[in-house]
């Protein structure tokens, strides 16, 4: 074997006298790397923080409000009474309060969502009367989102004159 040359390393000897070549590392060197890394495809992809154009967090997003389901537990008590004002005389099993709870707790949170969307599209942290609106108006298909639209309009107007 050759003489190894002052610029020559030390892990150059040993694979010159190992046999192995620099491409291949040999099987200890393989024990002690570890691991292998995975793919950066593979990985998550980190979510991005939301500044505001001064570099700060803006002061809506601080603290996300979640739906408090434990002080709130149902619509239930309240669909006698508008089924009293609309037809005198029936009434509702449990088992349909149940269905209309939940659809009804649905709705309100499919409408609270994007109602939500709508604000943070328009750079608001406040959902305001408009941003419901259309969300009613893309959640209800045709007449009935216009339908519902104004009769949440005549009771914010009732309700406004009779305080």
């Amino acid at each position: 074997m050759s003489e190894p040359t002052p610029d020559t390393s030390e892990e150059d000897v040993i694979t010159k006298e190992m046999g192995t070549s620099e491409i291949e590392p040999s099987d200890t060197e393989m024990a002690e790397a570890g691991p292998s890394n995975p793919d950066p495809c593979d990985a998550e992809p980190k979510k991005a923080k939301r500044k505001t154009a001064k570099g700060r967090r803006c002061s809506c997003h601080r603290r996300r409000r979640r739906c408090h389901q434990g002080n709130f537990s149902s619509f239930a008590t309240y669909f006698p009474r508008v089924l009293k004002q609309v037809h005198t005389g029936l009434s509702l099993s449990r088992e349909s309060v149940n269905v209309l709870d939940s659809f009804v707790k649905d709705m309100f949170e499919r409408i609270a969502e994007e109602a939500g969307r709508l604000a943070h599209c328009s750079r608001r942290c406040t959902i305001m009367t408009e941003d419901i609106q259309t969300a009613v108006h893309l959640l209800l298909p045709g007449e009935l989102g216009k339908y519902a639209v104004s009769e949440a309009s005549k009771a914010v107007t009732r309700y406004r004159t009779s305080r």
